[in-house]
């Protein structure tokens, strides 16, 4: 992915079949309540086999919320690159970025959201680090866009922390069939993320 509007397209998910087979379980049953034996049989695998490309329950969570963070992070930085320097069209394409990922990819993103809990100790701080650091992309878009008088934000940690969480929610309760189009949506969350930043016209 190249710093064009290619983070624009989603096309179908290129997670391996035993990542994707235990993405379709843990939305549907939770992480605790999957078996390994039901997500080789969704990939159509032995369990030996399952286990040769991952060797636990956990490997596979970890696979998908690395994988998820990724791409995320990916779009992020490629959506940010290409949108110039004005902190306005830096913020556009951020938010916008994410909103997206969280409409297509949003059994992923349910899970890494709702399963963080299961991860173990190391595991949950690599993630949270990923996180972090998409969050830090806002946080200096926002901060540049107070600095240079763009927004008006008396709280812009605050306000980008507020913005993000805004986006991530999308993914509890977005359906296609809904009564908002992607683009739709997006126009309304971006108009919403503004008057959060106090946006200058």
């Amino acid at each position: 992915m190249t710093a064009t509007n290619t983070w624009r397209t989603y096309e179908g998910s290129s997670l391996a079949p035993a990542l994707a087979s235990a993405l379709r379980m843990f939305v549907e049953q939770g992480y605790h309540g999957t078996s390994v034996r039901q997500i080789a049989a969704g990939a159509g695998l032995s369990v030996p086999g399952l286990y040769h490309h991952f060797p636990s329950k956990q490997a596979l969570l970890v696979g998908i919320m690395d994988a998820s963070m990724d791409e995320l992070l990916e779009r992020t930085r490629s959506a940010e690159a290409g949108a110039g320097h004005s902190p306005g069209d830096r913020f556009d394409a951020v938010v916008e970025s994410l909103l997206l990922f969280h409409i297509h990819r949003r059994d992923a993103a349910f899970v890494c959201s709702t399963e963080i809990r299961s991860l173990e100790p190391a595991n949950r701080a690599a993630y949270i680090a990923k996180r972090d650091d998409e969050q830090r992309v806002l946080d200096a878009i926002i901060a540049d866009g107070v600095k240079s008088g763009f927004f008006d934000s008396p709280h812009p940690s605050d306000a980008s922390r507020a913005v993000t969480t805004m986006c991530v929610g999308v993914a509890t309760w977005y359906r296609p069939d809904g009564s908002l189009s992607p683009r739709e949506l997006v126009a309304v969350y971006l108009d919403i993320a503004r008057r959060t930043v106090g946006w200058h016209e």
